[in-house]
């Protein structure tokens, strides 16, 4: 399973890639505000910042909602760097955009998806990555990793080679229960993935065997 990093903090990508488990970053509009980084060429400039961090794809959101407009900002977007990924919403207009990018060998990131359907119109259109936002469901009361389970089957049962990019990741279970149900990648905060650090017992242990070493060097 791929690690991904949900951020546009260059600190934390930074502290995630010198880990030695990133394989890329997705990041939007909204988390390039809270950073506030604002303005398109501010925003372009950011991007190519971060793909000189990693070693791997990052996730670069297109605003427009028609299709010219998508395929304008999407090729700007994947002529930065070769590590960009256009990211592109779940609507009519991002279903034909994508088509488009696929015929163009542009790597798409199908993103705000909420259903099977929407994951089997993504892969269909030929999307390199489909992001289920699995907190967000989680947040209205449904189970967001029963979808990742669903879109799982369907693209097994036809062999589609879109990924499964879960999304919305909020704590350290979502990405352990990813990893079970068998997502391809987690996108989600450092905290998240430090979490997979750390175990009491492994604290306890450690303690132990530098007392008992301490002992000896006395």
């Amino acid at each position: 399973m791929k690690f991904f990093i949900d951020t546009a903090n260059l600190e934390q990508i930074k502290e995630a890639e010198e880990l030695g488990i990133l394989d890329g970053v997705t990041t939007n509009p909204s988390l390039m505000a809270k950073e506030g980084i604002t303005g398109a060429d501010n925003i372009i400039n950011h991007y190519k910042q971060i793909c000189e961090i990693v070693n791997g794809d990052v996730s670069a959101e297109v605003i427009s909602t028609d299709f010219e407009g998508m395929i304008e900002e999407g090729e700007a977007l994947a002529d930065l760097h070769p590590n960009i990924v256009v990211k592109v919403p779940m609507i009519k207009e991002g279903i034909k955009a994508i088509k488009y990018f696929s015929s163009k060998g542009i790597r798409t990131n199908c993103t705000l998806v909420f259903s099977v359907g929407q994951a089997l119109l993504a892969a269909k259109a030929g999307a390199t990555y489909v992001s289920p936002f699995i907190g967000r469901l989680d947040d209205i009361s449904t189970d967001g990793l029963h979808l990742i389970e669903e879109i799982r089957l369907v693209y097994d049962n036809y062999s589609y080679e879109t990924q499964i990019l879960a999304a919305s990741v909020r704590h350290t279970m979502h990405i352990i229960e990813c990893a079970k149900i068998g997502a391809d990648v987690i996108t989600g905060p450092l905290k998240a993935i430090e979490g997979l650090l750390k175990h009491p017992l492994t604290d306890s242990g450690l303690a132990q065997f530098l007392a008992d070493y301490n002992k000896g060097n006395k």
